[in-house]
């Protein structure tokens, strides 16, 4: 199926799903809006999508989907998709539509996500101009085999959400037998601004033992969290959950206030400020089992006693022109460190 578009429309309460092409080229959905209680939009296996000027309410499940099952009986990417100039949120159901926008607890959904389903993986893939509300972040998940390569997000902003970044290369293998675990590279992020986030759960990038993350650089992004807790709150070593549904809640709550990051390699942050409302005595950093993480012109907030970065397996670290953390060049490996 080619060249489709969908224009000018309102959907209320759109069962399963608002929107569903699958197999679908030449793709385009404009001036859209959806309030439903499952996915709004769901893109998949498709090619050369344009997503733009449309708002999804979802309070329940997820607004806007990439995916790449095997649906078609053959492995086949999502590829060659812009969303621009949209928002996604997780207002009780219906009050988008109604004009009241009444919100509930964090752990809305609501969000931005690619998969579960990724068999066939996603390519070349362009975000910006995107305003999330009362829901869940991005979550970028390859889990299936597929390959997650060449993403770009930029000019974010987000109010009340939980977990801004989760990125997840897992093992669950959904689909033919006999396919290798997938990879997630080359992901640039930039001009994000995330305030009043949910304070149990950083952001996250995370791979698996011997299947790393790779080439994932953030730029311009003031990331503010609620704050509030301490490590006696939190899973001190979060299992792996290799095979396991990702959800940016699988972990438990996290050690860190700003970021997690484990298993992967190549990372680039600068520019980037991580502050709390309430004094959080985690660290605002945890990397473990990583190799090349450079960090530049950062600024975190720091509570008396407690450090800024703890490292854990590392090897490559350097931070400059970072506060409150002198710059500091790690070239070897290091079993753990904090700085």
């Amino acid at each position: 199926c080619r060249n489709v578009a969908i224009r000018d429309i309102t959907i209320l309460n759109g069962g399963h799903f608002g929107i569903l092409p699958t197999g679908v080229d030449n793709f385009r959905i404009d001036s859209v809006v959806v309030d439903t209680n499952r996915d709004g939009i769901n893109v998949d296996c498709c090619k050369n999508v344009r997503i733009s000027n449309t708002t999804v309410n979802s309070p329940n499940d997820d607004a806007i989907v990439l995916k790449s099952s095997y649906a078609l009986n053959e492995v086949r990417a999502t590829e060659n998709v812009t969303i621009d100039n949209c928002m996604v949120s997780g207002y009780d159901l219906g009050t988008l539509v109604d004009g009241t926008f009444r919100t509930g607890p964090y752990g809305r959904t609501g969000r931005i996500k690619f998969g579960t389903e990724s068999n066939g993986g996603f390519k070349n893939i362009a975000i910006s101009n995107v305003i999330f509300e009362y829901c869940r972040g991005f979550a970028l998940e390859t889990v299936d085999g597929g390959l997650l390569e060449d993403v770009t997000i930029s000019n974010i902003t987000m109010r009340n959400v939980q977990m801004p970044f989760f990125l997840r290369l897992g093992a669950r293998m959904r689909g033919p037998a006999g396919l290798p675990i997938g990879t997630l590279k080359r992901v640039s992020i930039s001009n994000v601004i995330a305030h009043n986030a949910d304070p149990r759960y950083p952001s996250t990038i995370a791979g698996i033992p011997g299947h790393n993350v790779e080439d994932v650089r953030i730029s311009n992004v003031r990331h503010h969290l609620v704050g509030g807790l301490s490590m006696a709150d939190a899973v001190a070593d979060p299992p792996e959950l290799e095979n396991a549904y990702p959800e940016p809640t699988m972990f438990g709550t996290l050690p860190a206030y700003g970021f997690f990051i484990r298993h992967a390699n190549g990372l680039d942050l600068d520019n980037v400020e991580v502050r709390y409302e309430q004094q959080d005595t985690r660290p605002a950093v945890v990397l473990r089992h990583v190799a090349d993480a450079d960090f530049h012109h950062d600024r975190a907030d720091k509570a008396p006693g407690v450090p800024t970065f703890v490292l854990d397996d590392v090897d490559g670290f350097i931070v400059t022109d970072s506060r409150p953390v002198p710059d500091t060049r790690l070239p070897d490996h290091v079993d753990h460190q904090e700085l």
